[in-house]
């Protein structure tokens, strides 16, 4: 124990010296040079340099380039004095046509490039300074590295499937590991996945492809950063003549401290990181089957729960401001942002007297999120009533011819034909491990009552008009992978059932009319389009947050900019007063009425779209572009 704690404080130059020894208490460079980076380290002839380099930079989380040295070169005096990297690690790998044929404990190179990369073990002492347990170090053990079903972005020769390591991490101090850790971006920054590792295609953490296992602690959700060892990959890959590395673990002890600094202005290559404290990362739970978490900045956070407030107003005085839950709008988009299908079901029949039945609340706002989904490059598809199915394929085409959508969006219709038919509708052939959707959203639907009816605001029970969409949203509750969202504005819609306790004491007739089948996001506004229209907008603020873009990417491909020069572009994705003002209009010409009135007019839910809905549609768009406007 003793040789471990005089290990542990000394510094990289003295470490160098006793690794250049051959030092026996040295087997792996975990728990040491606390508050020096790390490097991983990659010898490569000298043709594949060029490359090799273009593939760091394409992807910047796993192989964050420290230095590139010239042919031959064994010194990197940007990095530490004095070393010498045929000596200065503990044990290398020696490839041969991409094998790994032998480790050794020295080097001898000529005519040969050396990349300096940066490491995870670079984070370590600021993890323990935040008061976050490092597992691997607590057990005395390597670190856990895993090879993934992610691929990198190729470059020239290289190519090869994402490595990353895995520490687990208390749920409690979630938020300070992504913290410090993107705050040094040379040694990977933040994490790429918080956890099930299935979702990057890890079937065991209990066994490794490189270093050791780690024990999860009771309340630890594992958390994966990009790593360094992927250039092992890419060279296994590539098969160069001859190749060296550093044994996994056996890290090269730089004397760069373990900052937020920018690295050392002749070194190669650094990814780029602004620490402002809007910019750092905040990480929310979204789902528990399968375990996932997300990130995104705490700029982007505020702007969404500006736009949660913005729809919260009840100029209708319906008092749904009572049902409200911080963060619904935020985790449903960031959901959302993850989803690859999703599902949108939208109509509610208050009108029963009347044909259409349907009001001109919900359509709108589903048309809203489709656009935005569409653009992201999202499959969409619409559920509706078989009774409607003809006037909303119309309505859909209109909104195409009109410009409102840019593309139609499958419409489909689901019956209760039996035990199974939501399982085989959500999944293809009934299998619960191929969902055709991961996220269903209801806006404006209605929802099944506690008795099994469905109910407009003044209590009459319209279920002869409604498809038990519900059942859709009950099964999704047992499949993996499938996430919903309900948006409503008075507690007897489609996944206000999270909520029925307080609707049925809180709004009135609640306990008749309260929707008894919940969501997994139940997001409320004062008009259920208002909440369309904020789901549109906190997923454009999201595809511009860098740590959310970089989250989803898994920290590959090039880093984004703000795409304040596609401005124009995305402006046609976001709902508009004009475009709003457009559906509205078409959704009266087929005879569709005001929700609360019953008026044939320019209205929904008994107020006029100027100046109530283009209002709050415009301070919308105010929030979303608020840096610009500034």
């Amino acid at each position: 124990m003793e040789k471990s704690v005089h290990l542990s404080s000394l510094s990289p130059a003295e470490l160098r010296l006793l690794i250049r020894k051959e030092d026996p208490r040295i087997r792996t460079t975990t728990g040491l040079a606390n508050g020096y980076q790390q490097a991983n380290v990659v010898i490569l002839p000298s043709h594949l340099a060029d490359d090799f380099e273009a593939f760091c930079h394409r992807n910047p989380a796993p192989l964050p380039l420290l230095y590139r040295s010239q042919s031959g070169e064994t010194s990197c005096p940007p990095l530490a004095k004095h070393a010498d990297i045929r000596t200065d690690v503990s044990q290398f790998c020696v490839y041969e046509d991409g094998r790994l044929v032998r480790t050794v404990s020295s080097l001898q190179t000529s005519n040969m490039v050396c990349f300096y990369l940066g490491c995870s073990f670079g984070f370590e002492g600021s993890m323990k300074k935040a008061g976050v347990p490092v597992r691997n170090v607590e057990q005395g053990t390597n670190v856990s590295m895993f090879r993934t079903a992610v691929p990198c972005v190729p470059a020239g020769v290289f190519c090869c499937p994402l490595v990353v390591t895995m520490r687990p991490v208390p749920a409690a101090m979630l938020d300070a590991t992504v913290e410090v850790t993107h705050l040094n971006p040379l040694a990977h920054g933040a994490p790429v996945h918080i956890g099930d590792p299935a979702l990057l295609g890890i079937p065991d953490l209990s066994r490794p492809d490189y270093g050791d296992g780690v024990e999860l602690q009771p309340g630890d959700v594992p958390v994966f950063w990009a790593c360094g060892v992927t250039a092992i990959e890419a060279i296994l890959s590539s098969k160069p003549s001859l190749a060296f590395s550093h044994s996994p673990g056996c890290m090269f002890l730089t004397d760069v401290p373990d900052s937020s600094s920018p690295p050392p202005s002749d070194t190669v290559h650094s990814p780029t990181s602004d620490h402002s404290l809007d910019l750092i990362p905040r990480s929310f739970l979204l789902s528990q089957n399968p375990l996932l978490y997300s990130l995104a900045s705490q700029r982007a956070i505020e702007r969404i729960r500006q736009l949660e407030t913005i729809i919260g107003e009840d100029p209708g005085q319906r008092g749904i401001r009572a049902l409200f839950l911080q963060d619904e709008l935020l985790r449903s988009c960031l959901s959302l942002s993850h989803a690859v299908s999703v599902a949108i079901t939208t109509g509610f029949p208050t009108h029963y007297q009347h044909s259409p039945p349907d009001e001109t609340d919900g359509p709108p706002g589903a048309i809203a999120m489709a656009t935005m989904l569409l653009s992201l490059g999202k499959q969409v598809t619409m559920v509706t009533d078989k009774r409607g199915l003809d006037m909303n394929r119309a309505i859909i085409d209109e909104a195409v011819r009109t410009g409102v959508l840019k593309t139609a969006v499958p419409l489909v219709t689901f019956e209760d034909g039996g035990p199974d038919s939501a399982l085989h509708f959500l999944c293809h052939h009934g299998d619960r491990s191929k969902p055709r959707y991961d996220h269903l959203v209801a806006i404006e639907r209605s929802g099944r009552a506690g008795d099994g009816n469905y109910y407009n605001m003044r209590g009459i029970n319209i279920k002869h008009l409604v498809d038990p969409i519900d059942d859709l949203f009950i099964a999704a509750q047992e499949i993996p992978g499938i996430s919903t969202t309900g948006i409503g504005d008075g507690g007897n819609e489609l996944g206000m059932g999270k909520l029925k306790e307080k609707v049925s004491t809180l709004m009135p007739k609640g306990s008749l009319i309260a929707c008894d089948v919940p969501a997994d996001f139940a997001v409320t506004a004062g008009v259920s389009n208002w909440g369309g229209y904020a789901v549109a907008c906190g997923l454009y603020l999201l595809h511009t947050c860098p740590a959310h873009q970089r989250y989803l990417r898994r920290g590959l491909g090039a880093e984004q900019g703000a795409p304040r020069d596609q401005l124009q572009d995305w402006t046609a994705n976001l709902p508009s007063v004009e475009k709003e003002e457009s559906i509205l209009s078409t959704l009266v010409s087929f005879g569709i009425r005001s929700g609360k009135t019953g008026n044939l007019a320019m209205e929904v839910d008994g107020l006029t779209f100027h100046p109530t809905h283009s209002d709050i549609i415009s301070r919308l768009l105010m929030n979303v572009f608020y840096d610009v406007l500034i």
